[in-house]
């Protein structure tokens, strides 16, 4: 949905995606998403990716260079993120953005989530739970389509868009996609306090 709005912002060029991977799993920390399916969904909605590979753990410093180098070779002067209301993580971006030169833009700030969760669906986008931190969700909601049943049937205090980590989504297809991604779910894996789904694309 970021994407989308940022898209119909015309103050802005769009150059491309950018997301860091684990550099020996190849798959995003957390969500447990490959770097394949990372590619597959730039493709779907036309636009180039850079993936920044990480250590992990990733100290700070370490994670804050690899993503200025990023930033120099893509000669990019902002960036988008999707955060809603989490003030700290927003004022730790923005102070290190400021830092390197590059302007932080929030699409999606200050909206309430369980609005916004009903718009992400009402628009067409299509996503899958592929991660859920185990503490507060239980891993037999992997796999489930983020749906009106899914938002509904949340637990008492769990975030309709998971802004405090308790769920993490891959979106498969949507209404800036060129195409559908179409999946196949795996065996559950373990990270931590997570549960990840193992996700991989079905040519079928």
């Amino acid at each position: 949905m970021a994407l989308k709005l940022f898209q119909a912002n015309r103050k802005y060029e769009l150059a491309g995606l950018i997301s860091t991977v684990d550099e020996k799993t190849n798959r995003v920390p957390i969500h447990g998403v490959t770097a394949e399916l990372l590619d597959r969904q730039a493709h779907a909605v036309n636009l180039p990716l850079t993936m920044v590979g990480i250590p992990q753990p990733c100290p700070n410093e370490v994670y804050e260079q690899r993503l200025t180098d990023a930033f120099r070779v893509a000669d990019a002067g902002a960036i988008a993120f999707g955060d809603l209301f989490l003030s700290d993580v927003r004022a730790y971006r923005e102070k290190f953005l400021e830092r390197v030169g590059v302007e932080g833009i929030f699409p999606l700030w200050g909206r309430t989530t369980l609005d916004l969760a009903a718009e992400i669906i009402n628009a067409g986008f299509k996503s899958i739970i592929c991660s859920v931190d185990n503490r507060v969700l239980a891993e037999s909601w992997l796999g489930k389509p983020f749906d009106d049943s899914f938002i509904s049937s949340l637990p008492k205090g769990i975030d309709p868009c998971g802004e405090n980590g308790e769920f993490h989504t891959f979106t498969w297809h949507g209404p800036n996609f060129l195409q559908p991604i179409l999946l196949k779910t795996g065996k559950i894996q373990t990270e931590g306090t997570y549960r990840w789904i193992d996700l991989s694309a079905s040519d079928n």
